[in-house]
């Protein structure tokens, strides 16, 4: 029993940074209607400059901070540079950018901080086990940074003008341009967010897995399938269906298939989804009438 319940425990920490990528994720869907392949290389990117900070001896939490600012600037500019020459393109020239930032942003990260794993610090430590030892200090914390961020976010989108801007230049570009929204830049801010949001994810999942250039191929294919659980075009279905792909990953790891076949969960679930409900569970399920 307290195997199961560390299992589920452990899941829902997991399950957190799946929903912060999911929510990047959903994020870049709404904004363009394209899913971000290089989600995952940006994060681990914003993760290798917070390893430099601290390695450089910056205080771990001004190195997070500084990182989140940096990653959102590189998001914005990636939307400026990259995005915006191609906005009216055919969608295979968007599939085509969007690999091409993949590679490019992965083989850059080896490059500049070499392919060697190393040791990410954590901001959480104790010795004393917490909860009769059901979850770790990081689990617990990480879980705790999580949550605020996603909370700041929800705040951010229902309750100030400049995220209202944002959700309308997403939506309805069209309609959001007559009343005087500057959709180009809402989306850029989007893009933006979106790194930074990775960002935090990269930073709290690197002390687990540990940081190599390839750390979050994994964590984007379960984030993919979280935001296709709740719904690719609902951020508060994303984000629980992130949590709800990390307690299921865990449990089918432990008692189903084991731990070197956790990633065909997610493959399922994508897959099951896209066949039973591809819409998701709480997305919207849009007609056209001709």
């Amino acid at each position: 029993m307290d195997g199961l319940a560390h299992q589920i425990v452990a899941g829902i920490a997991t399950g957190g940074i799946y929903a912060s990528v999911a929510l990047a994720l959903v994020m870049i869907y709404q904004a363009t209607h394209h899913v971000n392949f290089a989600q995952g290389e940006m994060a681990t990117l914003s993760t290798f400059i917070a390893w430099s900070m601290v390695q450089a001896g910056m205080p771990y939490w001004v190195a997070f901070f500084g990182t989140v600012v940096v990653s959102f600037v590189i998001g914005v500019l990636v939307e400026r540079i990259l995005l915006r020459p191609v906005q009216n393109a055919p969608v295979l020239t968007h599939v085509g950018v969007f690999i091409g930032l993949l590679l490019i942003v992965g083989n850059l990260t080896g490059w500049v901080f070499g392919y060697t794993t190393k040791v990410f610090p954590s901001p959480f430590s104790s010795t004393q086990p917490l909860f009769g030892g059901l979850v770790s200090a990081h689990e617990l914390g990480s879980t705790a940074v999580t949550l605020v961020v996603l909370t700041l976010v929800f705040l951010f989108f229902r309750y100030t003008s400049l995220g209202l801007a944002m959700r309308a230049a997403a939506y309805n570009p069209r309609s959001a341009r007559l009343v005087g929204v500057r959709v180009g830049w809402m989306l850029a801010l989007g893009w933006g967010l979106a790194a930074a949001i990775g960002a935090v994810a990269g930073m709290m999942v690197a002390p687990v897995v540990f940081l190599d250039p390839t750390m979050m191929l994994g964590i984007l294919l379960y984030a993919f399938a979280g935001a296709l659980l709740g719904g690719i075009d609902n951020p508060s279905g994303a984000v629980i269906g992130g949590f709800a792909v990390g307690v299921l990953e865990n449990l089918a790891g432990a008692y189903v298939v084991g731990t070197e076949l956790k990633l065909t969960v997610a493959l399922a679930i994508i897959i099951g989804v896209l066949v039973v409900k591809p819409s998701g569970l709480f997305g919207r399920v849009v007609t056209s009438r001709v």
